[in-house]
């Protein structure tokens, strides 16, 4: 098993494992790694002349991209600066931003243009009313969004990812967007993300993708650089058959986290790539999209084939990180033992987590 920057030695305890259902647990951590994350958003090919607007969410902040009337994009928190209504639904085209309860008009650079007796108030100042702005980037087609305008820019937290991504053979330039894919599952969002960061238990778990890739321990590659958590597997030498056409351009699985819970993935085979994001919606569960893109072109038989792949795959861990998830609530035992190889990468993002939220949770009795 080939590892880098994992030179210091760690603890092989998990964190406690009442952080996986306690509300203030759950609370710290969306202040202290969600609030401010860049998370993936949508494809760009909604949002390409003026006037074209898509409606989403980051975690539980609605947010509304706009292509304004200079061929910018921009970004707000999707909320009327009067009594607070969601404004836009869906995606369109349209020349201004209007809230559909009492008719406050905003244009398409945020600016509040109009309200409805406004007139009658002597100190209403529709400058200081405009929507709030959050920050937009883009990656090739990708679309991220950032709440926080004080974060670092995207480039800073994909850090060596596009490097990595564009290493194994993908272009993200030819990238279109194939397929939406929503997730909710019954689970803490950093069981989730421990699951994917291990491929200890793919060989019992997963038998489709262990026919395709080598899951061995001493084939498996495991990473760490910065915001970046990879994996990379190499394909079977021998195999009787795939689930899916695995050939060409892309000859290695590679999976990465960007911290704290946005995922890549590229399979072997012809260009392709998935992202998605995952939010906490409470301590118990987690929800968030799939996005799958692949060449233009691309044969559709074959784009299904490998999304009905990964589909399997996901409904496979699902069961594993929902019956993980009733196991933790169990209240007796405090904590797990680790593997220090196996699961190198699941101790770095606990430590990650760890590092950022426990100074500002309440002390625990002893």
């Amino acid at each position: 098993m080939t590892t880098t920057e994992f030179s210091t030695p760690v603890s092989t305890k998990s964190i406690p494992w009442s952080w996986y259902s306690d509300p203030a647990v759950a609370g710290v951590e969306q202040r202290q790694l969600f609030a401010s994350s860049w998370q993936y958003f949508s494809s760009g090919e909604q949002l390409t002349k003026p006037g074209d607007f898509l409606a989403g969410e980051h975690g539980k902040v609605p947010v509304v991209l706009v292509r304004d009337d200079d061929n910018q994009l921009r970004g707000f928190v999707n909320v009327c600066r009067h009594r607070g209504t969601r404004i836009c639904l869906g995606a369109g085209n349209q020349r201004t931003l209007q809230c559909p309860y009492h008719a406050w008009t905003y244009e398409l650079n945020g600016r509040l243009r109009s309200a409805p007796r406004s007139n009658r108030e002597a100190d209403f100042d529709p400058s200081a009313l405009g929507l709030r702005p959050v920050q937009v980037d883009t990656w090739g087609p990708m679309v991220f969004v950032n709440t926080d305008l004080e974060a670092a820019p995207l480039a800073e937290s994909l850090g060596t990812l596009p490097e990595l991504v564009a290493e194994v053979g993908v272009d993200v330039s030819r990238l279109r967007f194939y397929r939406r894919m929503p997730h909710d599952t019954a689970a803490n969002w950093k069981i989730i993300i421990e699951n994917y960061l291990e491929c200890y238990h793919c060989q019992i778990n997963h038998p489709g993708f262990s026919s395709v890739m080598d899951v061995g321990p001493d084939r498996y590659e495991l990473s760490a650089a910065g915001p970046i958590l990879s994996h990379r597997t190499p394909l079977k030498e021998r195999r009787r058959s795939t689930p899916y056409d695995i050939e060409g351009e892309i000859t290695v699985g590679s999976y990465y986290v960007v911290l704290p819970s946005m995922t890549v993935d590229i399979n072997p085979g012809r260009l392709n790539l998935a992202i998605s994001n995952s939010f906490p919606d409470g301590p118990l569960r987690t929800s968030g999209i799939t996005d799958a893109y692949f060449a233009e072109g691309v044969d559709p038989d074959w784009a299904d084939d490998l999304i009905a792949f990964d589909a399997q795959v996901g409904m496979e861990d699902q069961a594993l990180v929902e019956a993980a998830q009733i196991g933790l609530l169990n209240g007796i035992i405090d904590q797990g033992r680790l593997l220090g190889e196996s699961e190198q990468l699941l101790l770095a993002f606990e430590r990650f987590v760890s590092e950022r939220c426990e100074p500002f949770l309440p002390a625990r009795e002893s």
